[in-house]
């Protein structure tokens, strides 16, 4: 059994209390996390405050060599992370799963490590010379969800570190144990309060709106659901908080009809299906030109009858659980109310636990709950079209607009329509492939800056412009 202590200024504290993380798998207890209060966030933040002073002085060359130590440390350390983050969350360790999330937690802070935002002269003639600088914001206040806990910890907190930002982060309640023992890991190769880490079960003190609103955290980072990210931003108003907000898409993509089916059925299953549906840049809606239309769900259901569903331990295991009760009861209601219109083509009906098999459900269209709601979880509604510039503005009619994609034999065609999706992101022939040198986020009410890249990193700096 797994406790783990919170990270405040490099020490290990324990909290008042602790609560428990069950396995989605099993539903027994994986481990067991510290119950923060506004006081330990307080240490926190103060920790993180006094580190700022000496770490923002540090040369860019000394903090590009303290992260590749921490990407260093992340390497050596991934299959305990990966068991870990198994144990808590239920994706499979194989596949796109556990492991996979590691290897990709590792090649970003490579990444991330390599990037750098030196001085840019604006002007060097006789009236003068005007340099850009690009100086750390301060306390970096991170809140991160229960899908892909590490890799998004990993997305948060390297552009900080190689800012030269402090960070105090606040993982899911669902998944905390692989974050704590993560910021753990790094503090054995950083300074005292260069990451600090709460966690909490969200039952008392709202440490999340403590964060979002306290006056010495000077950025919050924050991945998750437009209600919450909402919040988030409402309170970080007061202390006019620089935010990056990643929240929630019901990612749209367009099949014309000059494919072929069989070929593309894999990329539309993984592109839906991906650590069970649960990620936020995943396709939760399928419109098919109705020349292709039966071909396509007929080749999406061969290829997904075949994959295994079980517990995330199992090396045979493809796919796992649903992560939480709260979140398979909105699986199971949306397919629920789909029947009555809908045709299920796969699946449909819930396992036992928090296992649902992956289901797909053909002729819904917009006004469906299951199409115009984020469903999050392994459930694909297919929608039949006819005339493109119909399905072009029935993909766009949703608040959100965080990724979407289109796919056809003729790439040229497919970028077109693509350029007049309204989503941050947009993949011909592919669904959600994120990679750590391209901008990423949303649109509308699916967020507000972005991550990765020069663009990403320069998220958490302030501009400096000096005259001489």
């Amino acid at each position: 059994m797994t406790t783990l202590g919170m990270c405040i200024n490099g020490v290990a504290v324990s909290g008042t209390d602790t609560f428990a993380v069950n396995n989605p798998s099993t539903g027994e207890t994986a481990g067991y996390a510290p119950n923060a209060t506004l006081s330990d966030l307080d240490n926190a933040v103060a920790a993180a405050h006094e580190a700022f002073k000496s770490w923002s002085l540090k040369s860019d060359e000394e903090l590009a060599s303290y992260c590749g130590q921490v990407t260093e440390k992340i390497g050596e350390h991934a299959e305990e992370l990966a068991t870990l983050l198994t144990a808590e969350q239920g994706k499979p360790l194989n596949g796109l799963g556990s492991r996979w999330e590691m290897g990709g937690s590792q090649a970003w802070a490579e990444y991330t490590t390599g990037l750098s935002l030196p001085m840019k002269v604006l002007q060097d003639n006789n009236e003068g010379k005007v340099e850009l600088f690009r100086k750390p914001i301060g306390v970096v206040g991170s809140i991160t969800p229960w899908n892909f806990p590490v890799m998004i910890a990993i997305w948060h907190i390297m552009p900080a570190l190689r800012t030269g930002n402090t960070v105090v982060i606040k993982p899911s309640p669902l998944t905390p144990l692989a974050t704590l023992r993560l910021v753990e890991i790094m503090n054995e190769v950083l300074p005292a309060g260069v990451v600090n880490i709460v966690t909490s079960d969200d039952s008392g003190d709202n440490i999340g709106a403590a964060m979002s609103a306290h006056p010495d955290i000077r950025k919050i980072i924050f991945t998750g659901s437009c209600a919450t990210g909402k919040k988030v931003a409402a309170s970080a108003v007061e202390t006019v908080k620089r935010m990056t907000l990643e929240m929630s898409g019901n990612d749209a993509a367009i099949v014309l009809p000059d494919v072929d089916a069989k070929a593309i059925a894999e990329g539309l299953f993984w592109g839906g299906f991906i650590n069970n549906g649960q990620t936020c840049a995943c396709m939760k809606r399928l419109y098919v030109h109705e020349d292709v239309y039966d071909d396509v769900c007929s080749a999406l259901v061969d290829f997904a009858r075949n994959i295994p569903v079980g517990d995330g331990m199992s090396e045979d295991s493809i796919l796992g659980p649903v992560q939480n009760k709260m979140q398979f009861e909105k699986v199971a209601r949306l397919v629920e109310a789909s029947k009555t219109k809908g045709r299920v083509l796969l699946g449909g009906t819930p396992g036992e636990g928090l296992f649902f098999p992956p289901t797909i459900i053909a002729d819904l269209e917009n006004g469906d709950p299951l199409v115009d709601e984020e469903q999050f979880g392994p459930v694909l509604p297919i929608i039949k079209y006819s005339n493109i510039e119909d399905v072009i503005v029935a993909a766009n009619d949703n608040p959100t607009g965080l990724g979407g994609s289109v796919w056809s034999s003729d790439i040229e065609a497919a970028k077109k329509i693509g350029a007049r999706m309204e989503c941050g992101s947009v993949w011909i022939n592919k669904h959600g492939a994120i990679q750590p040198n391209a901008p990423f986020g949303g649109v509308k009410s699916s967020g507000i800056g972005v991550e990765f890249g020069e663009e990403g990193l320069a998220e958490y700096t302030d501009i400096q412009v000096m005259f001489s």
